[in-house]
C-alpha cells in the first residue's frame, strides 16, 4: 500500500532545478518513486503510509525552494507517465506561443524591484537575486537612513542656534546618539519590510535567490548560493541593477587605518569630537554638516572647492553657510598621506596636517560590475566600470539590459527607479525610454541645494546661446519672514526663445520647489509665462516667479506680493 502526495515548489527556474529537487526527494525515508515538473512547479510522490508531507517540505526547503502540499492525487500515480504528460504539455506551450517569458534581476534596489514588479505586471515571471541585505543602497545605507539623521541634526541644531533667539531661548540639546541610532534603524528596518521583503514574499510570480550571480554566457548566469553550493539559471531578458558601493581614494596610509565610509558613519552609534571628512560632493556635504550639528568639530578636505562641477556659486554659498556655523572647509586640499595611532588619524596636507578622532571619506562611489563576469556575456562597461546603456537601458548584449548606479546613469534612486520601469517594458516588447533633460536633483544640506536642467556652462557647451539672472534671497517674502536670507535662485534660459532651461537653487527647503521648476522646463515654458502664474504667498517656490519677473523688472519695487 502506498500514498501519493503532491507538492506545489515555487523557485524552480530550470530542468537542473527540478533535477535536484527530484534527488532530494528521493532521498527521504519512505520514498518510493518521484516526478518533478520543472514548467507546472508541481511535484508528485508516492511515499510508504504515514510520511506526510513535513520531511518532503522541508527535504525542498533545505535546497532553497519554497514547497507546499498540495494535496493528494486521487487516482494512482503511474509517475512516469504523468511525467511524460508534463514535458508533452510543456512543449506544447511553447508551441502555442505561451511560453511565460523568464526575467532575471540582478540586485534588489531601486531599479531591481521597479524592474522586477513592471515585468511581472507585463506578464513575465520574474527570477530575483541578491547576495546581501534585500533592498540595496537607499533603504539601507543610504538615502532613508542619511535623511533621518540629517533631520535630526537640523531640530538639534534648531534647538541651540536659530533666527529667533532673541525671543525663544536657546539650550543646547543633550545628543543621545544610542538612541537616535536605534530610531534611524527601527524606520529602516520597516521601510524595508514594508516595500521590499513584504512585497517579495507576497509575489508568488518573483522567486527570489540569496547569492552571488556571475553571467555564463548571454542567456543564462551561474548563482553562487549564499548557504553553499551553486545553480544555474537560464533567461530570456536579464536587467543588471547591481548598484554601486564608496570608492576609496588612493592616498598612501589610508588603507591601512580604521577610515569611516558613509555606511560605517550612518551606523556608528558615536559623535566624534574631531571629524575630518575627504570629499566635497552630496554625501560629504551632506554628512559633514550632520555631524557638525550633533556636535562633532568638522574638518571638509576638498580637492577643489564644493561643488566643484556645478555652476561656482552653489559651492561659494554653501562654504559660506558652513564656515559661518563653525564647519571648516579646506579648498585646494588634498591629504598626501594618511596615518592612525593611538586613536588619533593624522592626515598631511601641503601646508601642515589636520588631526581628527576618526575619518570620513567620502569621493563618489564605483559600480557593482567586477564580479559578474560581464565580458562572457559581451557587456561593455566604461573605464570606470559602469555599464554602458542607450536610451532603452539596453547593454551592448542583446538580451541584458541595466539600470541604476552600476550604469553610466546619473546616480539617483528615483533615476535607477525610472530606468528599472523602462527596461522591463523594453524586455517584455514594449518600446520606453528615459529622458533626463528635466531631472531635479536636490542636496540635503542647510540651505538645500536643488537643480533641473542645463548650468550656463552646459548649455554653452551644447552651443545653446543665454541669458540669465540671479535673485537673492533677501527679495522673497517667505525669506524675510523666516529671518533666513541664505542663498539664491538663478534662472538660466534660451536666449531667442526665451525658454527656460534650467535653474540652480541654493536656499533652505530647494528641494520642495525644484519640482516646480522641472515641470516648467519640461513643459517648455518661456520665462515671462512663468513669471504670469500665479504663485501662493507667502511660499519659498514664489522666488521662482520672482526670479522670472527680474528678466522683465526690477523686483526691489514691486509691492511684497505683486502679481
Amino acid at each position: 500500500m502506498s500514498e501519493a502526495v503532491a507538492l506545489r515548489i515555487e523557485g524552480m527556474t530550470c530542468t537542473s532545478c527540478s533535477d535536484h529537487v527530484e534527488q532530494a526527494l528521493k532521498k527521504v525515508p519512505g520514498v518510493r518513486a518521484v516526478a518533478v515538473s520543472y514548467p507546472n512547479g508541481r511535484a508528485e510522490v508516492e511515499t510508504e503510509p504515514d510520511v506526510g508531507s513535513e520531511p518532503l517540505i522541508a527535504a525542498v526547503t533545505a535546497l532553497g525552494y519554497r514547497a507546499l502540499a498540495a494535496g493528494p492525487s486521487r487516482k494512482p500515480l503511474r509517475l512516469f507517465d504523468k511525467a511524460r504528460g508534463w514535458l508533452d504539455a510543456g512543449s506544447q506551450q511553447e508551441r502555442d506561443g505561451e511560453h511565460v517569458l523568464h526575467v532575471v534581476v540582478i540586485g534588489s534596489g531601486g531599479a531591481a524591484m521597479a524592474g522586477a514588479l513592471k515585468a511581472i505586471e507585463q506578464g513575465a515571471r520574474v527570477t530575483l537575486i541578491e547576495r546581501g541585505t534585500i533592498g540595496g543602497t537607499c533603504v539601507n545605507v543610504g538615502c532613508v537612513p542619511s535623511k533621518i539623521m540629517i533631520r535630526a541634526a537640523h531640530i538639534a541644531h534648531l534647538r541651540q542656534q536659530s533666527p529667533f533667539d532673541d525671543g525663544i531661548s536657546a539650550t543646547p540639546p543633550a545628543i543621545l546618539r544610542e538612541r537616535l541610532l536605534a530610531q534611524q534603524q527601527t524606520r529602516v528596518e520597516e521601510l524595508r519590510h514594508a516595500k521590499y521583503e513584504n512585497i517579495l514574499d507576497g509575489n508568488p510570480a518573483i522567486t527570489v535567490l540569496h547569492g552571488e550571480a556571475r553571467l555564463k554566457n548571454g542567456q543564462s548566469l551561474i548563482v553562487r548560493m549564499s548557504d553553499g553550493g551553486e545553480r544555474e539559471v537560464a533567461f530570456d531578458r536579464c536587467l543588471i541593477a547591481t548598484g554601486a558601493s564608496p570608492a576609496i581614494p588612493p592616498i598612501p596610509g589610508l588603507v591601512d587605518t580604521p577610515y569611516w565610509t558613509s555606511t560605517d558613519a550612518l551606523a556608528s552609534d558615536i559623535i566624534p569630537e574631531r571629524l575630518a571628512v575627504v570629499g566635497s560632493s552630496v554625501v560629504a556635504v551632506e554628512l559633514a554638516q550632520a555631524f557638525a550639528r550633533l556636535g562633532s568639530q568638522v574638518t571638509i578636505l576638498a580637492r577643489s572647492t564644493l561643488f566643484f562641477r556645478e555652476d561656482p556659486a552653489i559651492g561659494e554659498a554653501l562654504t559660506d553657510a558652513f564656515r559661518a556655523e563653525g564647519i571648516e572647509v579646506l579648498e585646494q586640499t588634498q591629504a598626501s598621506q594618511v596615518t592612525h595611532s593611538d586613536g588619533e588619524f593624522v592626515l598631511t596636507i601641503p601646508d601642515g596636517e589636520v588631526r581628527a578622532d576618526r575619518l570620513l571619506v567620502v569621493t563618489g562611489r564605483s559600480p557593482n560590475t567586477r564580479g559578474l563576469n560581464l565580458d562572457a556575456a559581451g557587456v561593455e562597461v566604461n573605464q570606470q566600470g559602469a555599464i554602458a546603456i542607450d536610451q532603452a537601458m539596453r547593454t551592448s548584449a542583446p538580451h541584458i539590459y541595466a539600470a541604476g548606479d552600476c550604469t553610466d546613469q546619473p546616480q539617483f534612486v528615483y533615476v535607477a527607479a525610472a530606468a528599472g520601469t523602462r527596461a522591463a517594458i523594453n524586455m517584455t516588447g514594449g518600446d520606453a525610454t528615459l529622458d533626463l533633460t528635466a531631472m531635479p536633483a536636490v542636496v540635503f544640506t542647510d540651505p538645500q541645494v536643488a537643480t533641473v536642467g542645463s548650468s550656463e556652462v552646459d548649455a554653452h557647451h551644447d552651443g545653446i546661446e543665454t541669458d540669465s539672472r540671479t535673485l537673492t534671497l533677501d527679495n522673497v517674502p517667505r525669506a524675510l519672514a523666516n529671518f533666513d536670507t541664505r542663498g539664491f535662485i538663478k534662472l538660466v534660459i534660451e536666449e531667442g526663445s526665451r525658454r527656460l532651461i534650467g535653474v540652480q537653487a541654493v536656499a533652505p527647503e530647494a528641494g520642495e520647489f525644484i519640482q516646480t521648476a522641472a515641470l516648467a522646463i519640461r513643459a517648455g515654458m518661456t520665462v515671462e509665462e512663468l513669471a504670469d502664474q500665479l504663485f501662493p504667498y507667502l511660499t519659498m517656490v514664489e522666488g521662482l516667479k520672482l526670479a522670472a519677473q527680474t528678466f522683465r523688472k526690477d523686483v526691489k519695487q514691486l509691492s511684497c506680493c505683486a502679481g
